[in-house]
């Protein structure tokens, strides 16, 4: 872990020193869940801030890794000032919502919170397109050093990162997660995803973390390119199944509530 750690330092101090932030962030969240009761949703108000922090870490630490390859510096450093600038506003406002015991996102209550949910939705889609432009270095730039199927596996999981990132607009024009009820309700531990209705969040979830997933089996199973490609497909075809299902109203996973 400490190599781990060092070689992602060296390949891109920025984003090592904010996903730190973001991860210490995010076990600051997970302690303030254990001492106050203030709930949105009918879940701790903590549970959100949480999620993005710890998603965040992930993320920035992702990025700080792949970015690495690309050897435009210039291009590199204003792309990881864009995602410390765009997170740090998404997720303190988040975090400021939360200890009010307010909603961050779908909260248009008063001009204010409007704004602010449009900043959000603004920022975050800068961001995804910025990320989309990492993208396509990824695919016009010669990367002879890396394996063939763990560069394949890198353009498929920025690719389908940007797609299931834009399904969140689905969510914004809805103002709302749930399909065939309000916000709420019963879900699975943690994620709160619900088990009696449609939830967009599985398919934004799971589309997004591609950018993880997919690299790394690349790397570490699917080691050649036709079985990465195959992985993708798979991939892609089951996260675009649970989008389907969700805006159908189904749930992941069904439960009698209680």
């Amino acid at each position: 872990m400490d190599t781990f750690l060092s070689i992602l330092k060296s390949r891109n101090i920025p984003l090592y020193y904010f996903g730190s932030i973001c991860l210490i962030a995010s076990v600051i969240c997970l302690v303030l869940m254990r001492f106050t009761q203030t709930k949105v949703l009918g879940i701790n108000a903590w549970i959100k801030p949480f999620k993005f922090f710890l998603s965040s870490w992930i993320f920035v630490w992702t990025m700080g890794w792949i970015l690495f390859y690309i050897q435009d510096t210039q291009k590199v450093s204003l792309y990881n000032w864009v995602v410390i600038v765009v997170l740090s506003f998404e997720n303190i406002y988040i975090a400021i919502k939360a200890a009010k015991g307010q909603l961050s996102h779908f909260n248009i209550s008063s001009p204010f919170n409007s704004i602010m949910f449009s900043l959000m939705g603004i920022a975050i889609s800068i961001m995804t397109l910025w990320t989309g432009y990492i993208g396509v270095l990824f695919f016009t730039n010669s990367f002879p050093t890396l394996p063939p199927a763990y560069l394949l596996g890198l353009r498929l999981g920025i690719v389908f990162f940007v797609v299931f990132a834009f399904q969140g607009g689905v969510m914004g024009q809805k103002l709302a997660h749930t399909v065939g009820a309000i916000d709420g309700g019963t879900g699975l531990p943690l994620t709160n995803w619900s088990t009696q209705h449609g939830d967009l969040r599985i398919a934004h979830f799971i589309g997004m973390h591609a950018l993880q997933i997919i690299p790394l089996c690349s790397y570490y199973i699917t080691t050649n390119i036709w079985a990465t490609a195959i992985f993708g497909l798979v991939y892609v075809v089951v996260t675009t199944y649970l989008f389907v299902q969700a805006l159908r109203g189904k749930p992941l996973i069904k439960l009698i509530p209680n």
